[in-house]
This record gives C-alpha cells, sequence and structure tokens, in this order.
C-alpha cells in the first residue's frame, strides 16, 4: 500500500486542517511489571514446558500497523484508530 508522506488533514490542536507528515509508530516491547507477564514469566522459569502450546503456523500473515500523523504547524502528533493490517507499506512523495 503506497501512503503519501505529506497529506492535508484535520489537527485536533490548531482546529484547522494543516500539512501532516505520516510516520509509522515504532513497535515497543511488552510491560514486564503486568501481572500476567509476571505470571507467564515465573511459568517459564524451572523444568517445565512452555505454559500454553506454542502458536506455530497459525500466526496472522499480515501486521497491524498505527501512523502517527504530525502536524507541521503546531508539531505535535496524534493518531486516527487502533490502525490495520498492511502486508507492505510504502511512503511516497505527495506527487507520486
Amino acid at each position: 500500500m503506497k501512503i503519501p508522506k505529506i497529506q492535508k488533514r484535520y489537527c485536533p490542536f490548531c482546529k484547522k486542517h494543516t500539512e501532516h507528515t505520516v510516520e509509522e509508530a515504532k513497535r515497543k516491547p511488552r510491560r514486564q511489571d503486568t501481572r500476567s507477564q509476571r505470571r507467564f514469566l515465573r511459568k517459564l522459569k524451572g523444568y517445565g514446558s512452555f505454559p500454553k502450546e506454542n502458536p506455530h503456523g497459525r500466526e496472522k500473515p499480515t501486521r497491524k500497523v498505527d501512523f502517527r500523523f504530525k502536524c507541521n504547524v503546531c508539531g505535535k502528533k496524534h493518531s486516527i484508530g487502533e490502525g490495520y493490517r498492511i502486508k507492505k507499506i510504502e511512503m511516497t512523495k505527495a506527487g507520486e
């Protein structure tokens, strides 16, 4: 999917349509201090096997991408929705 690098979108901070620079949100590691993650890591210790069956062969063919829109006037970033599944992303210039 081709996505223009600069788009004219509504900025909720400026409260008007301005040019935005589009960038893909970076993936961050899982939080280690959540209750479920602590339980999972405790289960992985010792001689036991994996706590759940390994999901080999059942992973999704695409990944969910999340776009951040940075306003070129005020410099604030915002995102729209939770993202959607795309197999391949290509950032293009506005004229292409």
